[in-house]
């Protein structure tokens, strides 16, 4: 008797979720063949993307191998990168194999958005493990050229860091950015004077933090001017070039460095897929998160929105990935059990948002906080959801080091690739 084939297509929250969901379902059931399709052999913890860029924490150590995840549980794990759909004849497509499929649950993530924007190429994204390695390495090589830079207007630009993007994302990398410059570089860069070091964090829509309890993003934005970072509302980019940063209305900015996190759309394969999108490329589902047509197809995370859902179980953000994940599983479960699908619920608990260190704002079952409290809270809630004991022991070591000793500010790729030396590298980031 041929198995029930159930492919799970894509690692990251959604992803795995779904499948360790599927697996605690099927475990003793020979009946189910269950397949994780990443094209990474690990899962990423994104959050903390923004605390390697400011070398508190190391790369490795929010990347946890999907087969150490997986240990002794029965599904079959195949790293290969998804190519396309063949949804009539039920086969992922992938660069290994075609994958045959009774049901499908597509995880793929997303990828930055540029909304078309002139220049995105001088743009450091960060979404990933090595956007986050290339942006440090990067931010280093620009603190070591303004170190020797004898021109006080060159030293300037070079020393103006503007960061695109007012969300979560955005702001929590803006506070790293300042831990690291004001608590470290400032010591220890003897040719960059404190005063010349301008942190920017531009917002095309009024507020920062959208979606954020008003109350706890307008005592964001106040902390953050406190500790002396620039924030721009109603600041929208239409131009990116070398060293400069153009805003709808013509004015200029001098910079050293862009981070793009203004943005981002569902993976661009989805594209293939026969029904209807949203503007930033995720496939309209049902309330059962499966395709309209396709009743075992199910599309979760940054890839699916349910049309006409309220506005929060639109949001990208890891919790929607994570419950949705939950209910897509049980419904593939229910659809093996030919029993009816469940709609999708989802009512968010909070909202964490790090400040830097000591710092950050907190929404928690109606309780609304902020300060060092805050801080603790959000480290806790971190650290738990890191996946596996060793890495919330690494992640909490390197959290106590931070506190001790100086960061670790060692570049770690050949100088032959600094930018800065040799402005014709190529794009600041792959895709």
């Amino acid at each position: 008797m041929t198995p029930t084939r159930i492919v799970v297509a894509g690692g990251g929250f959604g992803g795995l979720e779904a499948v360790l969901e599927l697996e605690r379902r099927f475990r003793d059931d020979p009946a189910v063949d269950l397949l994780l399709v990443s094209e990474n052999n690990y899962f990423l913890f994104t959050p903390l993307l923004p605390q390697i860029v400011s070398s508190t924490i190391e790369p490795r150590h929010i990347a946890q191998s999907l087969r150490d995840i997986r240990r002794d549980r029965r599904f079959r794990i195949l790293r290969a990168r998804v190519t396309g759909f063949d949804l009539g004849a039920r086969r992922l497509k992938t660069t290994v194999e075609d994958v045959p499929f009774d049901y499908l649950i597509i995880a793929l993530g997303s990828v930055p958005n540029f909304f078309g924007l002139e220049g995105a190429e001088h743009c450091f994204p960060l979404y990933t493990l090595e956007h986050a390695v290339v942006l440090r390495d990067h931010l280093l090589d620009l603190l070591e050229h303004a170190d020797h830079e004898p021109d006080p207007g060159r030293k300037r630009a070079l020393l103006t860091l503007i960061v695109v993007g007012g969300g979560y994302t955005g702001v929590e990398a803006v506070a790293e950015l300042r831990d690291l410059l004001f608590q470290h570089v400032a010591r220890r860069y003897r040719g960059i004077p404190v005063e010349d070091v301008k942190l920017v964090l531009l917002e095309a829509r009024p507020e920062i933090l959208v979606g954020v309890d008003p109350v706890l993003a307008a005592r964001a934005r106040r902390k953050l001017e406190q500790k002396g970072i620039e924030l721009r509302t109603e600041a929208q980019v239409t131009r990116v070039g070398p060293g400069e940063v153009e805003l709808k209305g013509g004015e200029k900015i001098p910079t050293g460095l862009v981070i793009w996190t203004a943005g981002i759309r569902a993976n661009p394969l989805l594209e293939a897929l026969p029904v209807p999108k949203n503007p930033a490329g995720r496939v309209y589902v049902t309330p059962q998160l499966h395709l309209p047509e396709h009743a075992r197809v199910f599309a979760i995370g940054d890839n699916a929105v349910v049309k006409g859902a309220p506005a929060e179980q639109t949001v990208q953000v890891a919790p929607l990935a994570l419950e949705q994940a939950r209910t897509a599983a049980e419904n593939v479960a229910r659809g093996v059990a030919r029993q009816a699908y469940v709609n999708f619920e989802f009512r968010p608990r909070g909202m964490l948002v790090s400040l830097g260190m000591n710092d950050a704002v907190v929404s928690l079952m109606g309780l609304r906080f902020s300060g060092y409290p805050a801080w603790l809270l959000w480290n806790a809630v971190h650290l738990l959801k890191l996946v596996g004991l060793k890495k919330q022991v690494q992640v909490a070591l390197d959290w106590s080091l931070a506190t001790v000793f100086p960061r670790d500010t060692s570049i770690l790729r050949r100088p032959g690739r600094c930018r800065l030396c040799h402005p014709d590298a190529g794009p600041a980031t792959p895709p």
